[in-house]
Parts: C-alpha cells; sequence; structure tokens
C-alpha cells in the first residue's frame, strides 16, 4: 500500500463509516450517480459501500483492490470538487454524488 494513495484517500473522504452507512440508505442518495447498464445501483452508491468496507479494515489488510478503488475516490472528488456549482450546494445532487463516494463538501 503505498502511503501517499492512504493519506489521500483519507483526506479525501471525511465522513465516518456510520455517517456514510446512515446517508446511503436515504432516498437521496439513492436518487443520485450514474446507474449501471442493469439499472441496478449506481456507481457512486456502490463506493460508497467499499469505501465503508475501507474504513473498516485496518491498514496493513487492505488488499490491492481496495487500494485501486481508494485511488479512484480520490480521483472522483477531486475532479467533482472542481465542478462545484455556484451558490447554495446543500440540496443539490452534486452534494448527494460527492457523499456516495465518502466526501461531504459542508462538512468543516
Amino acid at each position: 500500500m503505498a502511503n501517499d494513495t492512504y493519506t489521500e484517500f483519507k483526506e479525501a473522504v471525511n465522513m465516518t463509516a456510520s455517517e456514510l452507512e446512515k446517508w446511503l440508505k436515504t432516498e437521496e442518495s439513492q436518487e443520485v450517480g450514474q446507474k449501471s447498464t442493469t439499472g441496478g445501483e449506481s456507481v457512486g452508491h456502490d463506493s460508497g459501500r467499499k469505501i465503508i468496507h475501507i474504513l473498516h479494515t485496518k491498514k496493513s489488510d487492505l488488499s490491492d483492490a481496495d487500494e485501486a478503488h481508494m485511488r479512484k475516490v480520490v480521483g472522483y472528488v477531486h475532479r467533482h470538487l472542481a465542478q462545484r456549482p455556484s451558490g447554495d450546494v446543500k440540496d443539490t445532487k452534486w452534494r448527494y454524488s460527492l457523499m456516495n463516494w465518502g466526501h461531504d463538501p459542508l462538512k468543516k
């Protein structure tokens, strides 16, 4: 596990596992994001479940697949933050999508 990947992931994901678990159960969480071709769970919602797994796993026990997902999360969060809409983002799909990926832009 590359230390920089782990550090960047911890900086990008500012929600706790329990906050993310609670969020993923909401209607808002399930309504946003790109759905897979089967029409089921969105990519971001699936990512949120993987992030919860990573947050519950000791760093030394993370797999190569976990590390690859961590890099994907960091990239998504950075790209999405750069697209921040103007005005109040509290009730926007932009924020809800980021939250599915473990980042609440309103959290200090």
